[in-house]
Formats: C-alpha cells, structure tokens, sequence
C-alpha cells in the first residue's frame, strides 16, 4: 500500500499542454498527460505516491473543494466562480503558475454607447446580463447596485448575446478580442492565471510539501504574481436577483444554430432544405452568420443553452438536441418550448452507465446496491435534471447527483458510482472500463420553438415557413 496517497485533479482543454510542460520539468513523469491522450487517470513516474485525474477545467475547483482531490490546477475564473457564491469552501490557493493569463470583463455592444459602470448604473429597466460565470455576473451587478438585473447562465458564447438577448455579457478574453465581437469592455472583474489550489483539510493533514516544491520551483517569481481581483465590483455577499424574459421583436424570426460538432451537419440539412448561409461555420469565431431568408436573423450559441434562451423570448427557433430540451423541460415542466420538427441529425443514446468492476447488470441489479441507506449513491452528469429524474423514477434510495462540465468518464469509479452520458457506438465508454446498464432514450438534432403566441402574423408565417422548408428536406433525408 501507498503511504500518504495524493491525488491531483488536472485540466484539459486550453491549460493542458502548458501546465504539461510544466509538470514535465518539475519531474513529475506523467507520461499519459498530453493533449492526444485518451485516458483520464494518470500515474506519476516521479512520485510513486502521487496520481492524477484529467477533469474539464471549471469541476476542478469543486472537486478540490469537496475533498476528492488533494491538489488541483485550474484558471483563477473558475476558482473565483466558485468562491462568489461559497466563500467558505475549503479551498486554498497555492500558487499562481503563470500561464493562461487572461481577463473576465464585463462587456456592452458597441452599438448602445455603454462604455463605464456610471453608464451601466443610469439605465433604466432590467439590465440582463449573460455569463458562463453566473456567480461572479450576480455578484457584480449586486455591488453595482443594479435596481433590476436578470442573469442568463450560459455553457458559453455569451460574446454574442449582446445588444439584441442581453444588455451586458460577463466574458473571457482581452479588449482586442471584445472588438472583435463588437463590444466594448465596460469594466475588467478579474485577472485570471492558471493557479494550484488545495484542499484545506489535505493541506494540514497530508505531507505534500516535496510534491507542492517540485512544482513552485520551477515558477518564477514574476509568474507567482497573484491573480487581480477587481474587488469594488464583487461583495462578499452575494443575494438573488429577478429571472425577467428578453425583450421582443415583431417582427423578426431570430434563429439559433448549434456551434461545435453539429455544425457542418446543420448547414448540410439546410442547404437541402434550400436555406444559404455565408459564414456557417465560420474560420473566424464569426457567430452571426448571414442568410437569404427574408427577415430572419441567426445566432452561433451552445446547443445547452437554447432551450432557457428560447423560453426567455431570446430566439424564435434553435436547432439544439432533444437530449438538452428534456434536460431543460425535466427542470421547468411549465415552460412554453416544444420540439417542433425531428431533424434526424446527430443520433445519440442517453444511458446509463458504471464501472465494468461493479457487479451490476442493469437498473434492477442496481437499485439492490443501493440499499444501504446511509451511503448515497453519487449520479455525475451534465444532465443533471435528467439523472435526478432516472434516480427518482427507478427508487435508487439515497443518492447525490454530482454535476460535470464533460469528461464526464474521470468520474467513475473513484468519485462517482453511477454516470448518465451521451453515446453513439459505446466504444469511448468502454476505453474507459465502463459499461452500459441502461438506455434512457434517443436523442436526435430537434427544431424547437416557443409555443406562446405570437403577436406578429409576419413572424408567424415566417416560422412556418422555416419549419415546412425544414420538413420537407428531413423526409428525403
């Protein structure tokens, strides 16, 4: 047996093949940990103690925080995010590493004259504000002091929310990038750098001095410059603002089309359907693509966030997965979206899924191990409606569903029992030594809308129109 085991917790995406080259020199000999990898769980070659999980980035602080993890890296957004609205989290800030450096702004259209917070502070009406970082979003508007404000959670692109679905956007990136999207930052919230973070309890309880050295000696003093906290704009004590629906347009249909791998996809069923787009996808992070429909308007967003955004009043229509419209319909049963059109794109399976080592079957076989009423059964997801629905419908007893932000694999054995996931073949699930228990349902690309009646006959038959065009190219499909 290993005496003292650390575990790190470790970040894909953007950090990772910076803060490998770091590791790299600080000789921690993790071999597996490269942006081609396909596993999640990592031994290190320099300390026979030592093993690391490969997480999304925004679960690291959680996860250190809860205790699952004795040491993290992470951006200073994501550690900040979580501390506006638990400021008591056990949860140490080690060192800045000096990598990733970047900015959160808040940020307004160029086209409303918004440049300063005095500007922010004389508007009148609700200011909405969108954000992947809600918490910090909430906590800004409440020490400005906002007499009315609205935040629209987001999994990200909120750059292209404003003027027309927000007022305001809580964005990563610099002044150059703003301009880019056509805002203008109005106020900076926070430097952010890539930081080492530890769980407190860990940190007093365990020996990781000669781990925690390895990495700290090999950052320069200029790099451990502690990340700015804008700190006027941001209370520490966050309350809770109002949930108010955007402001409508008579007139025009405004159409919201995934990002990422659905892409080409969507562009291909649209073609056939007759519908030219300029710019979809775009090589230059364009999210406002151009078409020859008469009167409409498109919008580049994540497919989790339409739903939310077209129940608010921000979009007519959106092409999402009907795997996010249930997620989204489970949590507001009274929400006015419906799935208009099967678009026959994108076909994936929600299952369930577990530890090949788990002596588990099926949802039966299941429910019997989690019997024992003290131990709850944890369910990661970034379904977490969906999962708290499949826990509650199939009497799973006791349980606790963890949320994820993707890879969602890392989780299962060590810090998760049960895992509701998106898959098509399977063949990820079982690289990862897992395997299915249980399907949920098909998911399949959806058209969707909001069925609140509409007060423009213009608009109305547009949307027809959209949806018959659609409909006909999804039956040759």
């Amino acid at each position: 047996m290993i005496n003292n085991p650390i575990k790190v917790a470790l970040p894909k995406g953007r950090l990772l093949s910076e803060i490998a080259v770091l590791l790299r020199r600080a000789g921690w000999g993790l071999t597996g940990y490269h942006e081609t990898a396909h596993f999640y769980r990592i031994k290190s070659g320099g300390f026979p103690n030592l093993s690391a999980r490969v997480f999304h980035e925004r679960d690291i602080p959680i996860q250190v925080a809860i205790g699952n993890y004795d040491l993290g890296i992470c951006g200073s957004d994501w550690i900040e995010e979580l501390l506006a609205k638990y400021p008591s989290s056990a949860l140490l800030k080690v060192r800045n590493l000096g990598y990733g450096e970047g900015a959160l702004y808040i940020a307004a259209s160029r086209s409303e004259g918004i440049s300063t917070v005095e500007a922010v502070r004389a508007r009148t009406g609700t200011i909405r504000i969108a954000s992947e970082y809600p918490n910090l979003a909430e906590s800004f508007a409440l020490n400005l002091r906002l007499r009315q404000f609205s935040v629209f959670p987001l999994w990200g692109a909120a750059e292209v929310y404003p003027p027309e679905n927000a007022d305001l956007a809580l964005v990563s990136g610099t002044a150059e990038e703003l301009l880019h999207y056509g805002l203008v930052p109005v106020s900076k919230v926070l430097s952010v750098s890539a930081l080492l973070i530890a769980n407190r309890n860990s940190w007093e309880s365990k020996d990781m001095g000669e781990v925690v050295a390895s990495i700290c000696d090999k950052v320069t003093a200029q790099e451990a410059t502690e990340p700015e906290i804008i700190g006027q704009y941001l209370p520490k004590h966050p309350g809770k603002s109002e949930v108010f629906p955007g402001t409508r347009s008579e007139e025009v249909v405004r159409f919201a089309l995934p990002d990422g791998h659905q892409q080409l996809p969507t562009l291909r069923l649209l073609s056939k359907a007759g519908i030219h787009l300029d710019d979809y996808p775009s090589a230059t992070g364009n999210r406002r693509p151009t078409t020859d429909l008469p009167g409409v308007t498109i919008k580049v967003i994540r497919p989790q966030d339409m739903p939310l955004q077209v129940a608010n009043g921000n979009f007519d229509l959106a092409v999402t997965g009907r795997d996010w419209l249930m997620e989204h319909l489970y949590q507001f049963p009274s929400s006015p979206v419906r799935e208009l059109l099967d678009l026959k794109l994108g076909k994936v399976k929600i299952v369930a899924v577990v530890s090949k080592d788990l002596s588990v079957a099926d949802v039966h076989s299941l429910r019997q191990l989690s019997a024992e009423p003290t131990v709850p059964l944890r369910v990661a997801s970034e379904y977490v409606n969906i999962a708290d629905k499949y826990a509650r419908d199939n009497h799973l007893g006791l349980y606790q569903v963890v949320p994820t932000w993707g890879a969602s694999e890392a989780f299962l054995p060590e810090d998760a029992d049960l895992l509701i996931e998106n898959t098509q073949t399977g063949q990820t699930l079982a690289r990862h030594n897992l395997k299915i228990i249980d399907t949920l349902f098909q998911s399949t690309a959806c058209l969707i809308g909001n069925t609140n009646r509409l007060s423009s006959s213009i608009k109305k038959e547009r949307i027809k129109s959209i949806i018959e065009t659609l409909k006909v190219a999804v039956e040759e499909i």
